[in-house]
Protein backbone atom coordinates (compact mmCIF):
# COMPACT_ATOMS: atom_id res chain seq x y z
CA UNK A 1 0.00 0.00 0.00
CA UNK A 2 1.25 3.22 -0.76
CA UNK A 3 1.92 5.75 1.93
CA UNK A 4 0.79 9.28 1.41
CA UNK A 5 1.28 12.30 3.47
CA UNK A 6 -1.42 15.61 4.03
CA UNK A 7 -4.32 15.34 5.67
CA UNK A 8 -6.61 15.38 2.61
CA UNK A 9 -6.95 13.56 -0.01
CA UNK A 10 -6.55 16.75 -2.54
CA UNK A 11 -2.93 17.13 -1.03
CA UNK A 12 -1.62 13.71 -0.96
CA UNK A 13 1.58 13.05 -2.64
CA UNK A 14 3.52 9.87 -2.30
CA UNK A 15 5.98 9.76 -0.12
CA UNK A 16 9.39 7.36 -0.81
CA UNK A 17 8.73 3.95 0.02
CA UNK A 18 10.98 3.67 2.66
CA UNK A 19 9.97 6.72 4.49
CA UNK A 20 5.68 5.26 4.16
CA UNK A 21 6.91 1.80 5.45
CA UNK A 22 8.31 2.99 8.69
CA UNK A 23 5.35 5.51 9.36
CA UNK A 24 2.73 2.97 8.34
CA UNK A 25 -0.46 3.51 11.06
CA UNK A 26 1.40 6.20 12.64
CA UNK A 27 2.25 10.35 12.95
CA UNK A 28 5.09 11.59 14.10
CA UNK A 29 5.10 13.81 16.89
CA UNK A 30 8.41 15.58 17.34
CA UNK A 31 9.56 16.27 20.89
CA UNK A 32 12.66 17.69 22.44
CA UNK A 33 13.91 14.10 22.97
CA UNK A 34 12.90 12.33 20.80
CA UNK A 35 10.61 11.07 17.54
CA UNK A 36 7.69 9.80 19.54
CA UNK A 37 5.13 7.84 17.09
CA UNK A 38 1.54 8.22 17.49
CA UNK A 39 -1.55 5.61 16.83
CA UNK A 40 -3.24 6.79 13.84
CA UNK A 41 -6.64 6.78 14.98
CA UNK A 42 -6.06 9.93 16.97
CA UNK A 43 -8.16 12.75 15.40
CA UNK A 44 -6.52 15.78 14.17
CA UNK A 45 -3.00 17.21 13.82
CA UNK A 46 -1.33 15.91 16.96
CA UNK A 47 -0.27 18.16 19.06
CA UNK A 48 2.77 18.81 21.75
CA UNK A 49 2.85 21.14 24.55
CA UNK A 50 6.76 20.45 24.90
CA UNK A 51 9.00 23.15 24.38
CA UNK A 52 12.62 22.69 22.95
CA UNK A 53 15.01 22.96 26.24
CA UNK A 54 15.59 25.87 27.55
CA UNK A 55 13.19 27.96 25.14
CA UNK A 56 11.24 28.62 27.81
CA UNK A 57 13.20 29.97 30.39
CA UNK A 58 15.16 32.10 27.17
CA UNK A 59 12.01 33.76 26.42
CA UNK A 60 10.78 34.45 30.46
CA UNK A 61 14.30 36.15 30.81
CA UNK A 62 13.90 37.97 27.92
CA UNK A 63 10.64 39.02 28.92
CA UNK A 64 11.17 39.88 32.13
CA UNK A 65 14.45 42.07 30.91
CA UNK A 66 12.27 43.96 28.59
CA UNK A 67 9.87 44.73 30.81
CA UNK A 68 12.71 45.83 33.74
CA UNK A 69 13.93 48.03 30.84
CA UNK A 70 10.88 49.53 30.00
CA UNK A 71 9.90 50.53 33.61
CA UNK A 72 6.50 50.76 33.88
CA UNK A 73 4.49 47.38 34.68
CA UNK A 74 0.84 48.53 33.50
CA UNK A 75 2.63 49.68 30.06
CA UNK A 76 4.21 46.79 29.88
CA UNK A 77 0.77 44.78 30.23
CA UNK A 78 -1.45 46.73 27.74
CA UNK A 79 1.31 46.11 24.76
CA UNK A 80 0.90 42.16 26.04
CA UNK A 81 -2.61 42.20 25.87
CA UNK A 82 -3.44 44.08 22.79
CA UNK A 83 -0.68 42.05 20.84
CA UNK A 84 -2.85 38.97 22.09
CA UNK A 85 -5.82 40.25 21.48
CA UNK A 86 -4.72 40.60 17.48
CA UNK A 87 -2.74 37.14 17.75
CA UNK A 88 -6.35 35.65 19.50
CA UNK A 89 -4.32 34.17 21.83
CA UNK A 90 -6.55 32.77 24.71
CA UNK A 91 -4.04 31.98 27.13
CA UNK A 92 -1.87 34.86 26.74
CA UNK A 93 -4.54 37.26 26.95
CA UNK A 94 -6.21 35.74 30.44
CA UNK A 95 -2.60 35.97 31.65
CA UNK A 96 -1.53 39.49 31.26
CA UNK A 97 -5.59 40.46 31.63
CA UNK A 98 -5.27 39.38 35.04
CA UNK A 99 -1.65 40.75 35.67
CA UNK A 100 -3.10 44.16 34.20
CA UNK A 101 -5.03 43.97 37.24
CA UNK A 102 -2.93 43.02 39.61
CA UNK A 103 -0.76 46.34 38.39
CA UNK A 104 -3.34 48.51 38.65
CA UNK A 105 -4.71 49.10 35.40
CA UNK A 106 -8.93 49.97 35.24
CA UNK A 107 -11.31 47.77 33.75
CA UNK A 108 -12.90 50.40 32.04
CA UNK A 109 -9.49 50.99 29.87
CA UNK A 110 -8.69 46.99 29.85
CA UNK A 111 -12.36 47.04 28.07
CA UNK A 112 -11.53 49.64 25.26
CA UNK A 113 -8.36 48.24 25.02
CA UNK A 114 -9.00 46.37 21.30
CA UNK A 115 -10.32 49.83 20.23
CA UNK A 116 -7.80 52.08 22.15
CA UNK A 117 -7.39 54.11 18.60
CA UNK A 118 -10.77 55.47 18.84
CA UNK A 119 -10.87 56.50 22.69
CA UNK A 120 -8.69 59.62 22.97
CA UNK A 121 -8.71 60.70 26.03
CA UNK A 122 -8.46 56.89 27.79
CA UNK A 123 -4.93 56.38 26.99
CA UNK A 124 -1.97 58.76 27.49
CA UNK A 125 -0.04 59.82 24.47
CA UNK A 126 3.34 57.90 25.17
CA UNK A 127 0.86 54.89 25.66
CA UNK A 128 -1.11 55.70 22.39
CA UNK A 129 2.03 55.59 21.06
CA UNK A 130 3.18 52.23 22.37
CA UNK A 131 -0.12 50.19 21.42
CA UNK A 132 0.33 51.87 17.76
CA UNK A 133 3.70 50.37 17.52
CA UNK A 134 2.48 47.34 19.41
CA UNK A 135 0.15 46.52 16.33
CA UNK A 136 2.43 47.64 13.50
CA UNK A 137 5.32 45.05 14.61
CA UNK A 138 2.70 42.60 15.52
CA UNK A 139 0.92 42.50 11.77
CA UNK A 140 4.53 43.27 10.19
CA UNK A 141 3.17 40.95 7.39
CA UNK A 142 0.64 43.53 6.52
CA UNK A 143 2.30 46.79 5.77
CA UNK A 144 5.97 46.46 8.26
CA UNK A 145 6.68 49.52 10.88
CA UNK A 146 5.01 53.08 9.01
CA UNK A 147 8.19 55.91 9.50
CA UNK A 148 5.41 57.91 11.71
CA UNK A 149 4.43 55.21 14.37
CA UNK A 150 7.91 54.65 14.94
CA UNK A 151 8.83 58.42 14.98
CA UNK A 152 5.70 58.89 17.33
CA UNK A 153 7.40 55.88 19.62
CA UNK A 154 10.45 57.22 19.62
CA UNK A 155 9.27 61.05 20.78
CA UNK A 156 7.99 59.21 23.88
CA UNK A 157 10.43 56.62 24.66
CA UNK A 158 14.46 57.19 24.60
CA UNK A 159 16.71 54.83 22.81
CA UNK A 160 17.23 52.25 25.19
CA UNK A 161 13.42 52.19 26.57
CA UNK A 162 12.44 51.71 22.71
CA UNK A 163 14.67 49.13 22.41
CA UNK A 164 13.12 47.07 25.64
CA UNK A 165 9.30 48.16 24.33
CA UNK A 166 10.26 46.30 21.18
CA UNK A 167 11.73 43.80 22.58
CA UNK A 168 8.45 43.06 24.82
CA UNK A 169 6.72 43.16 21.75
CA UNK A 170 8.61 40.61 19.90
CA UNK A 171 8.42 38.00 23.03
CA UNK A 172 5.14 38.47 23.39
CA UNK A 173 4.27 37.97 19.92
CA UNK A 174 6.25 34.65 19.86
CA UNK A 175 4.40 33.59 23.47
CA UNK A 176 1.51 33.83 21.14
CA UNK A 177 2.30 31.78 17.97
CA UNK A 178 3.48 29.19 20.71
CA UNK A 179 0.23 28.82 22.37
CA UNK A 180 -1.87 29.37 19.98
CA UNK A 181 0.07 27.01 17.35
CA UNK A 182 -0.16 24.49 20.51
CA UNK A 183 -4.34 25.36 20.84
CA UNK A 184 -2.92 25.94 25.03
CA UNK A 185 -6.46 27.35 26.10
CA UNK A 186 -6.49 29.36 29.56
CA UNK A 187 -5.14 27.69 32.61
CA UNK A 188 -3.83 24.84 30.36
CA UNK A 189 -0.10 23.57 30.58
CA UNK A 190 2.63 25.87 28.40
CA UNK A 191 5.21 23.86 28.69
Amino acid sequence: MEQVRGDRADDARPLPRRVGAALTGAHVSITTDSVAAEPSSRAGRSRTNRLPAGFAAALQAAGAAAKRGLGDAILAELVQVRASQINRCAFCLDMHLALARKAGESEQRLDLLNSWAETEGYYTPRERAALALTESVTLLTESYVPDEVYEEAARHFDEPELAHLIALITVINTWNRLMVARRIAPGGKPW
